[in-house]
């Protein structure tokens, strides 16, 4: 009988999204390093299955390193390490609008923090990891101390924030103010890359020069290999399904794995759209505009990951955001005074989960997320 009233409860909630849902268009986007320090440079945009390149960016960058999204605004933010900037353009025709942020000696990664701050990290100068308003206001110098390189970015459950060190071969841990704790990982890399903590509290990380991904437990203590034979690796994205899309760049292509770290398949073939050096990777679910208040008023980005920023162009028009679980129980209720409105999952188990928004004049919609660790 409990079974079955869950059952009813599920259908339910799934009946009240469908009747608000928008259509969805899925794209994927790639950071394509070129030569590294010398051209050709490009962000390049593929289809839901991974094929049609097209050219989304090729001026104003200098051997890209990441792609930020910023939907409520319709920006996406680029940055290059040759040019210590980063990059605002149109989030649907790629082309320049303006300077971001400029005086950072090197930008490589960049994320939004579980404060709804964006971070960026430093190739050169001191290795300084910095924060920004999603204005482009400088915020500070987050750490206390530089990691040289800085490449891979991610934090655990507690908080701390994780820097890895392309020639360090390490990873850095810093406490939820930036004060730097330990050397975390200081063994069996060869020049790490990207980094992301699974839900049980594993770390794990791509290396570069040692053509893995390799897994490591909540203490740093090296556990094995997770993914082997892909060299030059750099770039991840999650899908829907919990599979892993990283950049291969040995071949000029993107890999899909399992969880589990087994070969799918290429998801984006060798050289497709001249492809040479893939270093970011970003899939993106868009939401096609409708007259309601919510498409105008309210745009959550992104839609998998553990951080979910609820961008609001008038708060007062907005009644409640509820967070919902696939039973369509509350799980949390979103405060709308706080200067940025974010929901941070790190409490919750993966999966798939709804924030309902109600605005005042009663009209409601659900954005369907991911949670994924």
């Amino acid at each position: 009988m409990k079974t079955l009233k869950l059952h009813c409860i599920f259908l339910l909630f799934l009946a009240a999204i469908h009747s608000n849902a928008q259509e969805q268009e899925v794209h994927y986007y790639v950071s394509d390093a070129g030569n590294f320090n010398n051209p050709p440079w490009q962000i390049l945009k593929f289809d839901e299955n991974g094929e049609n390149p097209e050219v989304f960016i090729d001026d104003h960058i200098a051997w890209p390193q990441d792609i930020l999204f910023l939907e409520s605004e319709n920006e996406v933010l680029i940055s290059s390490l040759n040019t210590d900037l980063i990059t605002k353009h149109n989030a649907q025709t790629g082309e320049f609008i303006e300077n971001f942020a400029s005086g950072i000696d090197g930008p490589t990664r960049m994320k939004i923090g579980p404060d709804g701050l964006l971070y960026v990290l430093q190739w050169l100068g001191n290795g300084n990891v910095f924060r920004y308003q999603l204005d482009g206001t400088f915020v500070d110098e987050f750490t206390n101390i530089g990691v040289p390189q800085s490449i891979g970015i991610d934090w655990d459950s507690d908080g701390n924030l994780y820097v890895a060190s392309f020639t360090g071969d390490s990873v850095e841990k810093f406490d939820q103010n930036g004060v730097f704790l330990e050397t975390f990982i200081d063994s069996n890399l060869l020049g790490p890359t990207n980094i992301w903590f699974e839900e049980n509290g594993d770390l794990i990380v791509i290396d570069y020069n040692g053509g893995t991904v390799k897994r490591f437990d909540s203490e740093g203590n090296f556990i094995g290999i997770f993914i082997d034979e892909i060299n030059f690796a750099e770039g991840f994205a999650f899908l829907p399904d919990g599979d892993i899309l990283i950049g291969d760049g040995n071949n000029s292509a993107v890999n899909r794995y399992t969880s589990d770290g087994v070969l799918v398949e290429v998801f984006i073939e060798s050289g497709a759209g001249n492809l040479i050096t893939p270093n970011a990777i970003v899939r993106r679910e868009v939401t096609l505009a409708t007259e309601d208040f919510s498409a105008k008023q309210v745009i959550i980005s992104p839609t998998i990951g553990r951080t979910f920023n609820i961008d609001i162009i008038d708060t007062s028009k907005i009644e409640n955001i509820t967070v919902y679980n696939l039973l369509g129980q509350k799980v949390t209720t979103l405060d709308l005074q706080q200067e940025t409105v974010f929901w941070n999952a790190i409490d919750v188990t993966e999966g798939i989960y709804f924030i309902k928004i109600v605005g005042i004049d009663g009209i409601q919609e659900s954005q369907k997320v991911i949670v994924k660790k």
